[in-house]
């Protein structure tokens, strides 16, 4: 039977694989080259407290998170968001002998205006296939911005380290999402199969009536379909065709009713429910939201 242990500090962390309390009690850096860990973990779950930012070295063993598998290439970046369960795999042993982890806890953000930004980094969410694969540049520009923070960590503490280490840490994330976003610029071609799928999913959807017994589709229905997260599947179809999943079902419900309304003598009402809309009046205020008129209006301009 599979066992949880909750990490809920970064000291609890260190000495369970075996490594000494942390300088900062809300911050460090695991340089594995410098500080190697073998770990046997029978049937363990782990659910971190904290974020994670791991570079990929020459590590072995795999890592489920979620219920998704890592077995990131090397070169390759894996953000982590707190509460979520890990779990080791290949004989339960995880060996990391090149490559570092960051780990920072939510109490080192939480007087500064990182905090309420942290959401904008939706990449603490993406899943396994979704790492952010960096070149040697920019892994040059990520180490210099973690020199600086192991600076900090093994300076004396002052008044203004905290603030040093947030400033210097939310530039890393700044630079992880520019990263991010050339990642999705670069794989257009690949990502362009994606978009098809994601595309004809859409047709099907309303295409099998599935509105009428479903409701509208939102982003997680398709997620869950092409096996992304939502939010780098939004990300990704934003990058694609400049509209974000929601608006590309908008307009695909915009068409439709436009041409039952020009082409068919069913009632507003009975267009709305086979639309996917609960009530009428939802649908009115929703066609003239995104047309300028009301239906009626529109039927009547035809």
């Amino acid at each position: 039977m599979n066992s949880f242990f909750t990490l809920n500090s970064l000291s609890v962390m260190l000495r369970f694989i075996g490594l000494p309390a942390p300088r900062h009690p809300s911050i460090c850096i695991l340089d594995y080259e410098k500080s190697p860990v073998q770990l046997e973990l029978p049937n363990q779950k782990v659910i971190c407290d904290f974020y994670q930012i791991s570079f990929k070295g020459d590590s072995q063993g795999q890592m489920k998170y979620g219920r998704q598998q890592y077995d990131y290439q090397e070169g390759s970046l894996v953000y982590l968001s707190p509460g979520q369960v890990i779990e080791y795999s290949d004989n339960n042993q995880v060996n990391a002998q090149s490559g570092w982890t960051l780990f920072f806890h939510k109490d080192l953000i939480r007087r500064f205006p990182l905090e309420q930004k942290m959401k904008s980094y939706a990449f603490f969410d993406y899943q396994s296939n979704e790492a952010l694969h960096i070149s040697e540049q920019e892994k040059e520009i990520i180490a210099s911005i973690l020199g600086k923070i192991e600076i900090e960590l093994n300076s004396h503490i002052d008044d203004f380290s905290e603030e040093v280490i947030v400033t210097n840490l939310e530039l890393l994330l700044n630079y992880s999402k520019r990263f991010y976003n050339r990642q999705f610029i670069t794989r257009k071609r690949f990502d362009s199969d994606v978009v098809l799928k994601f595309q004809r999913l859409l047709t099907d959807y309303f295409e099998q009536g599935l509105q009428r017994e479903q409701g509208l589709p939102n982003v997680a229905y398709f997620a869950g379909k092409l096996n992304y997260s939502p939010n780098y599947l939004n990300e990704l179809i934003k990058k694609s065709t400049d509209k974000n999943i929601l608006e590309q079902v908008h307009a695909q419900i915009v068409e439709m009713a436009k041409s039952q309304l020009l082409q068919t003598d069913k009632s507003v009402s009975e267009i709305a429910f086979d639309l996917g809309f609960d009530y009428s009046q939802y649908f009115n205020r929703f066609f003239k939201k995104k047309t300028g008129v009301t239906p009626g209006a529109y039927r009547k301009s035809g």
